[in-house]
């Protein structure tokens, strides 16, 4: 994971949930400039300020006590700089994670996660079948698996296979002409029923107009589904959708 973050002087690193700060040591060995670790646990919070009691007097580390996904990123430090995210999170929120960092600014300019193998698999969609959580990343970054982790590698191991997930050139660029909630609000429904043709799901949200405008204008073809779609054909798709949907009005 340190090898993945590829961390330089000036960048400033968020850890989520340090837990006993492995982590946390291995991030203060690199020449990143400050390490902002966010952590849950009250009890785990007090054991880290005194393990690494000097590196917070020194501010290379700041320890924030609070809910990642409730934790205001400016007032931790994140707002005025480029900053990568590390972490080893809780396979659960991993969903939440993503969409939080990716969605919304300040967003890192990489992050690198460790989490499940089989969503991991998932994201990067290697034999061509992209699902509505693959393009969602797609969408801001560009992800690739670092290694696998095999559970016999934890103690306790877990029932499932892990991987160390990377994704680099974060960036909300692609939306500088296309609306983040519309776009995905046609994502949701191009994805509603994986065994429908694309065009059909898509019916609820536009009209037959400007699909067909839309599908034209493309290349699409018409037996197409959702999983078929690359990430930047769905992007071309929505300027068009846009354009004709518009027109209509």
């Amino acid at each position: 994971m340190i090898s993945a973050t590829n961390l330089k002087k000036g960048e400033t690193v968020l850890e989520i949930g340090p837990g006993k700060g492995i982590l946390t040591a291995a991030l203060l060995g690199t020449e990143a400039d400050k390490i902002i670790a966010v952590e849950k646990d009250g009890r785990s919070y007090g054991f880290l300020s005194q393990r690494f009691e000097k590196e917070i007097s020194t501010d290379r580390l700041k320890l924030v006590l609070g809910d990642i996904l409730g934790v205001d990123r400016h007032t931790a430090g994140l707002d005025e700089r480029r900053y990568v995210l590390a972490a080893n999170i809780p396979y659960y929120i991993t969903g939440a994670i993503l969409q939080s960092f990716l969605e919304h600014e300040p967003r890192p300019n990489r992050m690198v996660l460790l989490v499940q193998k089989e969503v991991a698999d998932r994201i990067i969609a290697r034999d061509g079948k992209e699902s509505l959580l693959s393009v969602s990343v797609k969408a801001f970054g560009e992800p690739h698996i670092v290694s696998k982790v095999p559970r016999g590698a934890f103690n306790p191991p877990p029932k499932v296979d892990s991987a160390i997930l990377a994704i680099k050139d974060v960036s909300g660029d692609r939306f500088k002409d296309i609306d983040t909630q519309a776009f995905f609000k046609m994502l949701k429904a191009g994805f509603a029923h994986k065994r429908k043709m694309l065009k059909r799901n898509l019916e609820s949200v536009y009209g037959k107009s400007a699909l067909d405008q839309a599908w034209a204008a493309n290349g699409i073809s018409e037996k197409i589904r959702a999983e078929e779609l690359s990430v930047d054909r769905w992007f071309g798709l929505a300027l068009s959708l846009r354009h004709y949907a518009h027109q209509k009005k």
